[in-house]
């Protein structure tokens, strides 16, 4: 018995439409990091995170990258949501949470050692930005909406139209104080 081919459906996307925003919009994920450092042994961060977009969206792949000293070992990390690892090779600590419900809070608390000998006049640590990273399908900032689409297909097939918004963070940093 001869099998018959698998029929394809051949889908085609593209993008319609990009823009950007110019005017100051509040970040939709709002992330403080506070440090302490006690007696020069070890080092304390602790960050609290906050969705400020609607409870019906969800940002997705949210990736929040915190610096660290460069000389800082043994990480005891806590999170109350998602996972954190330290990355050593960027100096730095990273907080993925998979799916972030709009008006949610989360927590991390990270702890680090720092090197038992330290000099006294040491050159002043410098603070990189906290880099945070995700997604909202369905969501715009703007409240841009597409009210009608309409396509003409001359080969007669049938184009069924959808739009698919999604709302990605670009260059967005906080910096420390």
């Amino acid at each position: 018995m001869i099998e018959p081919y698998p029929s394809y459906t051949l889908m085609v996307l593209f993008d319609l439409m990009t823009y950007r925003l110019s005017t100051q919009v509040k970040p939709l994920i709002w992330v403080e990091a506070q440090v302490e450092r006690h007696s020069r042994s070890r080092i304390e961060i602790m960050v609290k995170s906050r969705s400020q977009f609607k409870e019906r969206s969800t940002a997705t792949n949210v990736e929040i990258e915190l610096p660290v000293p460069a000389d800082a070992t043994n990480p005891s990390i806590r999170t109350s949501m998602g996972s954190a690892a330290y990355a050593p090779e960027n100096d730095a600590l990273v907080w993925k949470i998979k799916s972030f419900p709009g008006g949610k809070e989360y927590m991390l608390r990270a702890e680090f050692s720092l090197p038992s000998i330290t000099a006294e006049e040491a050159a002043p640590e410098k603070k990189g930005p906290i880099r945070v990273k995700f997604e909202i399908p369905y969501f715009t900032v703007s409240g841009i909406q597409v009210r009608y689409l309409k396509i003409i297909e001359k080969s007669g097939y049938q184009a069924l139209p959808w739009v698919r918004y999604i709302t990605m963070a670009g260059e967005y940093e906080l910096r420390l104080i």
